[in-house]
């Protein structure tokens, strides 16, 4: 598949892996010990570190410059106010068991987190914003 319908295939597919990667660290995390909503905070922000780079590669077929990267929490911006809410209202006030609400406040928030992420990743570059992380960690000291 290529253009749109592709990218929401793949974006779809990444969006299944990166669930699957938060959820696994969030149940980890509560077994920790941690409440619910630090969990769900912290795993949330690994995630995405993962969440980028399968976007950039497998999604839009990009290179992940820095200036991607230091964007890329934009789009989760949205979905991390949609998913923590969500969250919060499924475990505090329907009752919903704290294991099951993140997937649920999850789904919600895929059509918003596509649109942003697709605007940001797809975003011309300017020779300044050329500098890929590849790039980077090439001339990085070993």
């Amino acid at each position: 598949m290529t253009g749109v319908s592709g990218q929401i295939v793949r974006f779809a597919l990444v969006g299944v892996v990166n669930t699957g990667t938060y959820y696994g660290m969030y149940l980890l995390f509560l077994a920790l010990g941690l409440p619910y909503v630090a969990a769900h905070v912290v795993a949330f922000l690994l995630s995405m570190v993962g969440s980028f780079f399968l976007n950039s590669h497998f999604t839009y077929r990009t290179r992940p410059t820095w200036r991607k990267f230091l964007l890329f929490p934009l789009t989760n911006a949205a979905n991390f106010v949609i998913t923590t809410v969500g969250v919060y209202l499924l475990v505090d006030v329907a009752g919903m068991a704290d294991t099951y609400a993140p997937l649920l406040a999850a789904a919600a928030a895929i059509p918003i987190t596509f649109v942003v992420s697709r605007t940001i990743m797809l975003r011309p570059e300017t020779p300044r914003d050329r500098e890929s992380l590849a790039d980077v960690a090439e001339v990085a000291p070993k």
